[in-house]
């Protein structure tokens, strides 16, 4: 009985670390379009150098799930959160790295004018963000149908990539000269794009951890 109450208080622990990367990812991202907007170098500069805290955060679950599995013996079941708390904070450091490729981006293009008023790649950095919350809220409270839900709303931020495509797109053959601005801004739009793409891969093994099966719930058209 020790035994597992120790164990369901160490996984409590782990589960509070992954809310905690999920909120540096977040910011991550909300401040790397902020730079962008702004072109503020600094700040992408800092986005950038904050990464590796992101990277540190996922090593440190990881070693806690190392010694979880070698101290507790965990059940079958156990087995099963311990190997999904693997896979989410894969994704959510992935998610990092487009923020911090976003950033470096920003540098890219540092005082140049902008190209456009950036209306639909801040929309779709919000619901990146705002699902990526809410899928690591899902895995924590064991709710599959909420995951479910959540991965479905990849259509809107597909949507709106698509859009911010489709615009970028027609700068382009109307004016060659704008070419290296608007293929930056595409770059910055797919980051988001696949950033909500790695928020289904999380809400599919919400499914896994409830269920017991491994299943795809959203196929991304890219």
């Amino acid at each position: 009985m020790e035994t597992r109450t120790a164990f369901h208080k160490r996984l409590r622990e782990i589960q509070d670390d992954i809310l905690v990367m999920g909120s540096m990812v977040s910011k991550a991202i909300l401040r790397s379009i902020e730079a962008l907007k702004n072109r503020d170098l600094d700040l992408a500069y800092q986005i950038v150098a904050d990464d590796k805290k992101i990277n540190q955060k996922r090593f440190e679950i990881e070693e806690k799930c190392i010694e979880l599995i070698a101290t507790q013996q965990p059940m079958a079941s156990d087995l099963r959160i311990i190997l999904a708390v693997l896979n989410i904070i894969s994704e959510v450091e992935r998610i990092g790295d487009y923020a911090e490729g976003i950033a470096k981006i920003a540098i890219m293009i540092g005082d140049e004018p902008p190209l456009k008023p950036l209306i639909d790649i801040p929309r779709m950095a919000e619901q990146t963000v705002d699902m990526l919350r809410r899928s690591l809220d899902a895995f924590v409270s064991r709710d599959a149908e909420a995951a479910k839900k959540i991965s479905a709303e990849d259509d809107t931020v597909d949507q709106l990539y698509d859009q911010v495509f489709r615009e970028l797109l027609t700068f382009m053959v109307e004016d060659p000269k704008t070419i290296t601005r608007a293929t930056r801004l595409i770059w910055v739009a797919h980051n988001l794009e696949r950033s909500a793409d790695r928020v289904t891969n999380i809400c599919e093994r919400v499914v896994f951890v409830v269920t017991g099966k491994m299943e795809e719930i959203g196929a991304s058209k890219y």
